[in-house]
């Protein structure tokens, strides 16, 4: 006989040094495999979901009883084992239209017997899979539930669900996303959510004419965006490689490639600050089409935003700051016209460096020595109006320096025709009459790559296959970006870290 000590079921520490509940549990999926059992069957197979069973039998009585047999399984969530009658209650998966449904399994020694019944006391806890067999019926107080004629394990949870009727703290949702999603409908309610605006934005798009495309998350060069980049490895051509950081200049090359109208949902990676409105890792939606600008993208982008209204059935947002009803206006205002009305005083592309310092210093707003006026303008404007914007607004008429890759403005020089999306007081999305011109793409993407060269971890690089692209010849188009994270904090007034479904954390420890 062997005196090694037992191990815990993944491999690790001896059973000793577990959690009690831990090595209970563990004990008893060890018992089930010494007895010829299976603690984790593959041929169970249901005859009806726990929501099937509800709607097929609404209107039982209270101790009716039916023949009518079916084989259910789910997980267990609750448990109350007596003499000679146990009760059960199993919550089965939730789908993208319903909630995860709970129905009562009840197991009579008369039913199935008392080997049957001391196994299912003696072996099944909270949190397991459990497989029922058995008829219809209601129990003395009328809830509806199966009496088993035969029940088997499913899968043996060795780990003890969190306490349901005490709720998880922010930190323990985040970090155990799975014991969340089991215990909390909030949890599932926005993952179901989620899943809808983002159904429903595709949907949008198809319609209006867009194709969806993919590009590549691992890139030679960075471009797309003002961002710090993450920085990989590729072994194979023994290269640095980076994680994207916008979808942008693929979705261009495919436009020079004859696309009409062509979108992209995609993760992006961007190797910056985390809080309450940011991630590192995200999704976006860009969109292009030919023969636009800023403001036909302008009402694709609220013709998308109003179809998930539609879809949620929510036109009017209740907030802490206020009411959002977007079916109200949605304005346009231009950056300098904005800032000039917060300071009181006009504020042009042509204002002095050191004036717009000086509204700085009297608001209290922080900057750098380093910044010029342009750089100056879109701080003042984020950190004093941009906030105060709760109707949707589209912000438009930045300086040159906001968006390299937009074109110049039509007829205000020094500006750009681009937009930020402003609504509930953040930036939603970002849309530009697109920049076509090869020459003047190049002298910016240049000028990028030498603030690159020069130290700036956020300027783009000297892209030339994308130049060259466009040196093909590229149709007149408008472009938009939506931060699809954002737009569900939107509608469901829930920070990043929920709407994400796995954020990213710190480590712990």
């Amino acid at each position: 006989m062997s005196s090694q000590q037992p191990t815990d079921p993944r491999g690790e520490e001896p059973e000793q040094d577990l959690p009690e509940q831990m090595r209970v549990r563990a004990a008893k999926r060890r018992r089930c495999l010494e007895a010829g059992g299976q603690p984790y069957p593959v041929d169970l197979r249901r005859t009806h979901t726990l929501a099937q069973v509800r709607a097929g039998w609404p209107g039982l009585g209270p101790g009716e009883e039916t023949d009518d047999e079916v084989a259910v399984g789910g997980r267990v969530v609750f448990l109350r084992n007596s003499g000679r009658l146990c009760f059960a209650t199993l919550q089965d998966g939730f789908t993208p239209d319903a909630d995860a449904e709970r129905l009562q399994v009840m197991l009579s020694r008369a039913e199935i017997g008392d080997e049957a019944l001391a196994g299912w006391k003696s072996e099944v806890d909270l949190g397991d899979f459990v497989w029922v067999r058995g008829r219809v019926v209601a129990s003395r107080r009328g809830e509806l539930s199966v009496m088993a004629a035969q029940w088997r394990l499913a899968s043996k949870a060795l780990r003890p669900l969190p306490v349901l009727h005490k709720g998880l703290s922010e930190e323990s949702r985040v970090r155990q996303r799975h014991n969340d999603l089991i215990v909390r409908p909030e949890a599932r309610a926005m993952l179901r959510t989620r899943a809808r605006i983002t159904r429903t934005i595709r949907e949008s798009l198809e319609a209006q004419g867009y194709l969806e495309v993919e590009g590549p998350v691992l890139q030679t060069l960075h471009g797309g965006a003002a961002a710090r980049p993450f920085i990989t490895h590729l072994n194979a051509f023994d290269i640095d490689m980076y994680l994207r950081i916008a979808l942008e200049l693929h979705l261009k090359r495919v436009m020079v490639g004859g696309a009409d109208r062509v979108y992209e949902i995609g993760r992006v990676f961007r190797n910056e600050g985390v809080d309450s409105s940011h991630s590192p890792e995200f999704t976006m939606l860009e969109a292009y089409q030919s023969w636009g600008d800023q403001f036909t993208i302008a009402e694709t982008l609220r013709s998308v935003v109003m179809d998930v209204a539609d879809a949620l059935g929510v036109h009017r947002i209740e907030t802490g700051r206020g009411v959002i009803d977007l079916d109200g206006e949605w304005a346009w205002l231009p950056v300098h016209e904005g800032l000039s009305d917060r300071l009181g005083r006009r504020i042009t592309p042509e204002t002095p460096l050191e004036e717009l310092r000086d509204a700085a210093r009297a608001n209290g707003v922080a900057f750098d020595e380093g910044w010029g006026p342009q750089k100056m303008v879109v701080e003042l404007f984020g950190e004093l109006v941009e906030k105060d914007l709760m109707a949707p607004t589209f912000v438009c008429d930045y300086p040159e320096i906001a968006q390299p890759l937009a074109r110049r403005h039509r007829s205000k020089p020094g500006c750009i025709e681009a937009w930020d999306l402003i609504i509930g007081g953040m930036e939603r999305g970002t849309g530009f009459s697109e920049l076509v011109d090869p020459v003047v793409q190049r002298e910016i993407l240049i000028a990028q790559s030498l603030a690159a060269s020069a130290g700036d971890p956020e300027a783009m690089q000297l892209d030339e296959d994308f130049l060259s692209a466009l040196e093909q010849g590229c149709p007149p188009m408008g472009g938009l970006g939506l931060g699809i994270d954002r737009l569900i904090m939107l509608f469901t007034d829930a920070g990043i870290r929920e709407t994400i479904l796995f954020p990213l954390l710190r480590p712990q420890g």
